[in-house]
């Protein structure tokens, strides 16, 4: 690790500062510890969802995130690139990249996203627990127990995978160089981000519905759609023989043999121990270092270890995995790969080395594409933006 630092690709630090502190950087030091161990406030999960609010609140994360990094000016970085990701690590600094986690807090505009970008944000999730003007999401039930099916989607879609406007945003987000994030999306709007992307994705936060059959979790179809991006790997799965354990959805469209034109995808490990192991009855294995593994292996045979790599939603989950209880415990999980085999270069893959590679991949596709218009398009659900043929009155 001291050669290859961690990147935890999703951490929500900015959620506790807000609801704890009211977003008071001299009511708390992060040098010490600070009242994240009391957990994350469960009435909190909508994050930032009141419409007439959404952008103001986005606005007021961001700018906190930034004087945050300010005021530790001595530890913290922000990092806009991958570049300066490498030399934050040189410097022995934390190097920290502003993400936006649901497209509802964009307000339905893709001038939002280009301001967001603008003011340090470097990927946007689709959706949260509910569907945005972009694209379907996977919501947030919680399965009871082991008995119960998996719910595949469990709100009723609204578009069917990426909205038109969705695509568009995509493009937009391509065009400037930000990453699209998957996660929270349902299994189609996924499929749908793949297929349409000319820049890598990433789900930034989650794990292996065949290994916890939970809707948040990704199913089989896409992480072999993703495997089959290595030629190598491609035609090597045997669905009878295999089965289908990320049951839910896919088996039977013809998903994987979709083309990924990115040609590149990273999914980041989710330590949510609900996402693991755990049921909300109580049921189901107590996460561990050894089940946090299991994701890792079991994404690692379908995608490729190539593609994994770790986003513990560290401040954003009620509990965590034992042997992962902060970020001290990194070294736990590096050594139980390890022990099953995995290789120096593709531990360091995963802690930072994967997400690194797709970065750049981003900013190659931006530059390509830096001087392509930016799209005017208008979300249309929108009345307060349209075209008028009479001066107003």
């Amino acid at each position: 690790m001291d050669r290859q630092p961690v990147i935890d690709g999703h951490v929500d630090l900015e959620i506790l500062s807000r609801y704890y502190y009211a977003n008071d950087l001299d009511a708390f030091d992060l040098r010490k510890e600070t009242r994240e161990d009391e957990g994350y406030p469960s009435e909190n999960r909508s994050n930032f969802t009141t419409p007439t609010w959404r952008v103001r609140d986005t606005l007021e994360q961001i700018d906190t995130a930034r004087l945050l990094i300010d005021k530790y000016n001595d530890q913290f970085e922000l990092t806009l690139t991958a570049r300066d990701w490498r030399k934050a690590m040189r410097r022995g600094k934390f190097g920290g990249m502003l993400g936006v986690e649901g497209g509802h807090q964009l307000g339905s505009s893709l001038s939002t996203i280009r301001t967001y970008f603008d003011l340090g944000v470097r990927y946007i999730t689709l959706t949260h627990t509910c569907h945005s003007a972009l694209a379907d999401s996977c919501g947030y039930v919680e399965r009871p127990s082991a008995h119960d099916l998996v719910a595949g989607t469990p709100l009723a879609p609204r578009w069917n995978g990426l909205s038109s406007f969705g695509r568009t945003a995509v493009r937009e987000m391509n065009r400037l160089g930000m990453m699209v994030d998957l996660s929270h999306t349902s299994p189609k709007t996924a499929s749908d981000a793949l297929s349409h992307s000319l820049a890598p994705v990433i789900f930034s936060h989650s794990n292996a519905r065949g290994v916890h059959s939970h809707s948040r979790n990704i199913p089989d179809s896409i992480l072999r759609r993703i495997g089959s991006i290595d030629s190598r790997r491609k035609g090597t799965f045997n669905l009878s023989e295999d089965g289908e354990k990320g049951q839910g959805w896919g088996a039977d469209t013809g998903e994987v043999d979709k083309p990924v034109p990115s040609g590149d995808v990273l999914i980041m490990l989710n330590f949510s121990p609900t996402f693991v192991s755990e049921w909300s009855d109580g049921s189901g294995p107590r996460a561990n270092v050894s089940l946090m593994a299991d994701h890792a292996e079991y994404i690692g045979r379908l995608a490729g270890r190539e593609h994994v790599g770790i986003g513990s939603d560290f401040d954003g989950i009620e509990d965590v995995p034992e042997g992962l209880e902060d970020v001290s415990k990194y070294p736990n999980l590096i050594a139980e790969l390890l022990r099953r085999g995995w290789s120096d270069a593709e531990v360091m893959g995963l802690t930072s080395g994967n997400l690194l590679r797709i970065v750049e991949k981003v900013e190659a596709v931006a530059r390509q594409h830096g001087h392509d218009k930016p799209s005017y398009e208008v979300f249309s659900g929108r009345t307060d933006l349209v075209k008028h043929d009479k001066p107003p009155i």
